[in-house]
């Protein structure tokens, strides 16, 4: 994966108007934003000390120079996270490291697959590495059509990332494509700094490089984002139109898998459209598809627990 330490502080200082920050603009710029060095003089450090920073020679940066950096660039948190490990690459945990090398697959527990079986009223996936979806209830699939999407990676898992951008049907799937696009891509890039060496990630990323010049466009913005809670609005091929809120929240135990929901007020027209696409996929249908793998399953499962997802 190239190295986006430089490109993402460029990105962040193109924001920044001089007059924004109490300095002069006045005569020509060759770029839009603050320069290097009035970034170093409002940081409180050397303008060559900063030129290093942007060139990927910073690894010896201290909190309080990098906190300095990203109050100037006005860095939220999100942002300021993903600074410092582009600054100070995270090392590959070993269970990850043994993946890289035998390519198990990631894995949900037991616990977190009942517990999607028992949300009989919502819509609910689990979200792993690089936007896999591990796992889904009835309803969820009924919504998302997971399990007959052809977005599946090497894995055999759909993945949110290539069915945004590849799939001809997304745009109108997704009734605000932009917005989905453009969240889908600084979720990748948060993955991305958060594990920078993860070859599977980079091939996702080249892939969708070579297949969509709107990804290219978005990935150049270098924006930062976790997944925690927003609105979807769906175009179901069945019932129409779906306006939902989402949320998501972490799996206690397997750190980078986030379980999310869907949601709707009760007796609102999406929660009559639900209550339809439930009794059509009741009782017993099949959940969760042939792409979930739970802890304990046999070799070809064999992952460890934790070692994928956001």
């Amino acid at each position: 994966m190239e190295n986006t330490l430089g490109d993402f502080l460029r990105s962040r200082r193109a924001r920044i108007l001089p007059e924004e920050v109490g300095l002069p603009s006045h005569g020509r710029r060759r770029v839009r934003g603050l320069r290097r060095e009035e970034v170093a003089q409002l940081a409180g450090v050397s303008v060559d000390y900063y030129v290093r920073l942007e060139q990927g020679r910073g690894g010896s940066a201290s909190d309080a120079v990098l906190d300095a950096v990203a109050r100037v660039l006005r860095l939220d948190g999100v942002e300021a996270a993903h600074l410092r490990s582009l600054v100070r690459p995270p090392k590959a945990p070993a269970a990850f490291a043994a993946r890289v090398r035998g390519r198990g697959r990631q894995r949900v527990r037991p616990g977190t697959r009942l517990l999607l079986d028992l949300m009989t009223g919502v819509p609910a996936f689990v979200l792993g590495r690089r936007m896999d979806v591990l796992a889904w209830n009835a309803l969820g699939d009924a919504v998302n059509g997971f399990s007959t999407r052809s977005d599946a990676g090497p894995d055999g898992l759909p993945n949110q990332a290539r069915h945004a951008f590849l799939d001809p049907s997304a745009r109108e799937y997704y009734g605000q494509w932009d917005a989905v696009a453009a969240e889908t891509v600084a979720f990748l890039r948060r993955d991305a700094g958060l594990h920078p060496e993860d070859p599977e990630l980079a091939a996702l990323v080249g892939e969708l490089s070579l297949r969509s010049a709107e990804f290219v466009r978005l990935w150049a913005d270098h924006l930062v984002r976790e997944k925690t809670h927003g609105v979807k609005q769906v175009n179901h091929p069945l019932v129409g139109g779906l306006d939902f809120g989402y949320e998501t929240l972490g799996v206690n135990g397997s750190p980078e898998q986030l379980l999310v929901v869907y949601t709707a007020p009760a007796d609102s027209p999406t929660a009559q459209k639900l209550a339809l696409l439930a009794s059509w996929t009741a009782p017993g249908a099949a959940t969760g598809g042939a792409g979930a793998v739970t802890e304990g399953a046999g070799a070809d499962g064999a992952a460890a627990e934790g070692a994928e997802a956001p």
